[in-house]
């Protein structure tokens, strides 16, 4: 069972405009994508409650990809209140990805 969000260009703005947001911008074809995948499910549990943990899948929002510049996949954006404020691309480690959230909280 799943805590991260699916966005879309109806939900973006509202779940990312205040507080932390972690967006990781992934296809199903991809594979560093599908090798983070369960490490993004962890970190919406562990961080439940706390930041918003989120996904969005490139080959269905092309918008919100071309609109946040993403040229390579995965690309993980990390958010403060709307803006973004650090980017990572690749896969990379859990602990990673939860010492840049929790340097934001």
């Amino acid at each position: 069972m799943s805590k991260y969000t699916e966005l879309t260009p109806e939900n973006y703005e509202a779940v990312t405009s205040s507080g932390v947001s972690l967006v990781d911008f992934w296809a199903p074809w991809c594979g560093p994508c599908r090798m983070i995948a369960p490490v993004i499910e962890e970190l919406a549990l562990e961080f439940e409650g706390k930041a918003n943990i989120c996904k969005v899948n490139t080959d269905e929002q092309q918008d919100l990809a071309v609109k946040y510049g993403i040229r390579s996949i995965p690309t993980i954006i990390f958010m403060k209140d709307g803006e973004v404020v650090d980017q990572m691309v690749g896969a990379s480690s859990k602990q990673a990805f939860a010492d840049k959230i929790n340097s934001l909280l």
